[in-house]
This record gives C-alpha cells, structure tokens and sequence, in this order.
C-alpha cells in the first residue's frame, strides 16, 4: 500500500486523514444522536436503532483508485473517494429512512452534495438503501476542513440483506454463481415485502392505539363530570 503525498485541503498524511475523517464521523454521529434524542422527545419515537461509523483502510483507498485508473496520491484520494468516511444509520420502517434524509438536509452546517436513491430505484443485485454524499466543517487550530461523509441509511432487514451480499462478493471476489445471484435477487424482494408490511403493521397499531387513548380520555372526561 502506497499513498504519496499531495495537498488535498492542506492535508499531507495519513494520520491527518485520520483524524479529520474521524472527526466528521463523530460531529454527524453526535447531530444523528441528539436528533434522535429530540425526537423520542417530541414524538415518543425513536426513528434510529443504532448508527455505524467507519474509515476507509488505506489499502481499500488504493484499490479503489487504481479502478479509476488514478494514481495513490493524498490528493486524489480526497478529490476522487467519497467514502472514506462512513456511517450508516439503521432504522425499524422505510417511512423512518426519508424522515432522517429530511432531517439531515435541514442541519445548516451539512451541505448535501450527492443523493442515490437505492429504495425507489433498486440496484440490479436486489440492494435497497439511501445514500448520501455530505460535507461537514471540520474546525483545525489554523483552518476549517470541508470534509466529505457518505451516509447510508436502510432498514434492519436492509442491513441484513446486505450484509450477506457484501460478504458472498468478497467471497466469490465480484463473480458469483448465477443461482446464488438469483436467489440474493429473490430475497431482496422478500425483504421489500418485508419491509412493506411492517410499516403497515405498524402503521396499524398507532392508530388502535390514538382511538384506545381517545376513548380513555372520554371516559375520564366523564368520570370527573
């Protein structure tokens, strides 16, 4: 592994890469956090089961830029990599996946720069999830650092599918046999019924559950009457 020197944003090591990639991670971990918070608040919901945050191993940067025909510079690795940084945030319903991209979009100091719709518009393999190409302020002693984070946000069932698709790819290295293929395709559907159902389901139950409390409140209402 071989990255050579640049002067991508004034950043001119590998452990200065490090650390303004991991503080983006923990400033939209922190924001994730607190927006969850306000709205278990708000709403007595919690939209986000829980949040994954990673960087790039210099050795994936540098495969990945010799796919692009690039050379192993800093520079072009900050220039050509969106995802260096990475988090990924895992919720129960699809409704919840669009009610955080909003959520995020609103936060003044993350400009959205990329949006891939994987949900409305599935991968040929059966990959369903909502990414994000965003920057963030990351705030050095001498200078302030627009750094790139990509966020993926996908259900439980998503992250699951998924999951199993990254590890047989790496398996088969890309190529794998046409029925395993085939049968990761027809269990990307089942986890989008999957997924459907749930939210009806739940959808459901909030609404028994607004009537049982409004017939509660009339009984009380005519209890102190």
């Amino acid at each position: 592994m071989e990255l050579r020197l640049g002067n991508g944003d004034g950043i001119d090591s590998w452990k200065e890469v490090t650390l303004v990639y991991s503080a983006a991670l923990r400033q939209i971990e922190t924001k994730m956090e607190i927006l969850n918070e306000e709205f278990q608040h708000v709403h007595q919901y919690n939209p986000i089961e829980h949040i994954k945050a990673r960087i790039k191993t210099p050795e994936s940067i540098v495969k990945k830029l010799k796919r692009h025909g690039l050379e192993s510079t800093i520079d072009n690795m900050i220039t050509h990599i969106n995802d260096i940084a990475g988090i990924r945030i895992i919720c129960s319903f699809t409704s919840d996946i669009y009610r955080i991209a909003d959520m995020i979009r609103t936060q003044r100091d993350i400009k959205v720069i990329a949006i891939k719709d994987y949900i409305t518009f599935p991968k040929q393999s059966g990959y369903r999830s909502y990414h994000m190409i965003v920057t963030v302020p990351v705030y050095l002693s001498d200078r302030t650092v627009d750094t790139k984070v990509e966020i993926q946000i996908r259900t439980v069932a998503m992250d699951f599918w998924a999951s199993l698709e990254h590890k047989i790819h790496y398996k088969f290295e890309g190529d794998a046999p046409e029925h395993i293929k085939s049968e990761l395709i027809e269990c990307a559907k089942m986890v989008a019924d999957l997924d459907s159902r749930m939210l009806s389901l739940n959808d459901e139950i909030l609404e028994i559950s607004k009537k049982l409390e409004q017939e509660r409140e009339l009984q009380r209402k005519k209890e102190r009457e």
